[in-house]
C-alpha cells in the first residue's frame, strides 16, 4: 500500500468562493455531487463514541440539510443509536473523489420528532419499509430468520405503508464545526474551518493541509 499514490489535479478552493454560512456551503457541495451523478453522493462516514470512550464508525446516508443541521435515519436501538444516547457528540465525513473534495462535520446528534420520522418512513420504497421494520439492527441474526421475518411481514402488510417501528427514526446533527477540504497538487491542499461561536456566528479560518 505504501506505493499506492494518486495526484490531485483540481484547481483548489479559494476563500472568496465560500459562502459565509457553512451549512449553505455544505448544501452546495452535496447538490453538486448529486447533479454530477456521482455514486452515493450523500454517503457519509458517521463516527460515534460509546459511554466508555470506544469510537466506532459506519457509512450512512445523509437525507436532509436545513438551517438546523444534517439529518439521517436509522434504528434507535442500533449500536450507533445506543452510543448517541450515551454521548450525543458525533462527527461525520463526506468524500467526493472525482471532485477532490472532503467535508467534515462535528457536532451533536438529537432525535427528530415523530412526525418527521413518520413522513420520511412512508416515503421509502415498500421493501425498505419491510426491512427496517423487521431488522434488529446490530444484533446477531441469521439470513434464514431475516428472510422468514420479511415473508411474515409481507403477508401481514402486502402493500405500503408498513407500520413504522418506534425504534426507527431520524437524527439531526447540529454542527459546531464544519471543515471543507479540497485537494491540490503536491499535497498542498486547501482547507477551511468554520467554528460556531456562542452567539451563533460562524468564524472561518484557513488551516494548513
Amino acid at each position: 500500500m505504501k506505493d499506492v499514490r494518486e495526484e490531485y489535479h483540481a484547481e483548489g478552493l479559494v476563500e472568496s468562493s465560500l459562502h459565509d454560512d457553512p451549512v449553505e456551503q455544505a448544501r452546495r457541495w452535496v447538490d453538486e455531487a448529486i447533479d454530477a451523478g456521482l455514486p452515493l453522493p450523500n454517503a457519509m462516514t458517521l463516527a460515534t463514541v460509546s459511554a466508555d470512550g470506544q469510537p466506532s464508525s459506519r457509512v450512512v446516508l445523509l437525507k436532509g440539510i436545513d438551517a438546523g443541521g444534517f439529518t439521517f435515519f436509522t434504528h434507535y436501538d442500533s449500536r450507533k443509536g445506543e452510543e448517541i444516547a450515551a454521548n450525543p457528540r458525533v462527527s461525520f465525513t463526506m468524500f467526493w473523489q472525482p471532485f477532490d473534495r472532503q467535508m467534515i462535520v462535528i457536532g451533536e446528534a438529537h432525535k427528530v420528532d415523530d412526525e418527521e420520522s413518520e413522513s420520511y418512513f412512508v416515503s421509502r420504497p415498500y421493501a425498505s419499509q419491510i426491512s427496517a421494520a423487521i431488522s434488529p439492527q446490530s444484533q446477531p441474526a441469521s439470513r434464514e430468520w431475516l428472510e422468514e421475518e420479511v415473508k411474515r411481514l409481507e403477508q401481514a402488510f402486502p402493500s405500503a405503508p408498513v407500520p413504522r417501528p418506534q425504534s426507527w427514526g431520524g437524527y439531526r446533527i447540529i454542527p459546531a464545526e464544519i471543515q471543507f477540504w479540497h485537494g491540490r497538487p503536491s499535497r498542498l491542499h486547501d482547507r477551511f474551518r468554520y467554528t460556531r461561536q456562542a452567539d451563533g456566528r460562524w468564524v472561518r479560518e484557513r488551516l494548513a493541509p
